[in-house]
């Protein structure tokens, strides 16, 4: 075999293998990078508005966010609006203190659907809580009925798609594979 083609034996799977693992980055689902206020923050002063940052690009015509009080209200004033990769979604004045949580469904470049949410706590009631009529404290917990912890639910959870990286390392096994049988085939 010549001095060319054995390189080329050599060069051929590093090749193909950077241009395949530079590929995978784009078969990547989309995934939360921040949000304001924070997930888990401690806000004094009520929001009037929620922006979530993506890893690329969302279309704010696919995307669904809401947000929720501690009395179970949505307090989103409409829909969610984007510019390249944050939604920006305009809220309804935040009434009492408390854990609001934000939920989200967006669709990433690849087509699948990404949802989580990003709870965070208002340390002071909000200017809606002057226009609503405070709740009947709840009963304290008897003996007979514990109180239950709440379920904490993942700050962004994927829709489960199957991972990229199985065909990245089989495609180099079989180009591997490929290059050794052509070097041994050429000394034979």
């Amino acid at each position: 075999m010549s001095p060319v083609l054995r390189r080329l034996a050599v060069a051929l799977p590093a090749v193909l293998f950077a241009l395949v693992a530079g590929a995978a980055p784009a078969w990547a689902h989309t995934e939360l990078e921040s949000s304001s206020p924070a997930a888990n923050s401690q806000v004094g002063t009520a929001p009037t508005s929620v922006s979530l940052t993506f890893s690329e690009e969302i279309a704010a015509a696919d995307a669904t966010v809401s947000v929720t009080g501690p009395d179970g209200t949505d307090h989103a004033a409409g829909s969610a609006t984007g510019e390249g990769a944050t939604l920006t979604v305009p809220l309804r004045p935040l009434g009492a203190a408390g854990t609001y949580t934000v939920t989200y469904r967006v669709v990433s470049d690849d087509g699948h659907p990404v949802s989580g949410t990003v709870p965070f706590t208002l340390t002071s009631p909000g200017p809606g809580a002057a226009a609503t009529t405070p709740a009947p404290a709840a009963a304290a917990p008897t003996a007979a009925a514990p109180e239950t912890a709440p379920q904490t639910i993942p700050a962004a959870a994927d829709d489960g798609g199957a991972p990229v990286w199985p065909w990245v390392v089989l495609a180099v096994v079989v180009i591997g594979a490929g290059a050794v049988f052509a070097l041994r085939r050429s000394r034979a």
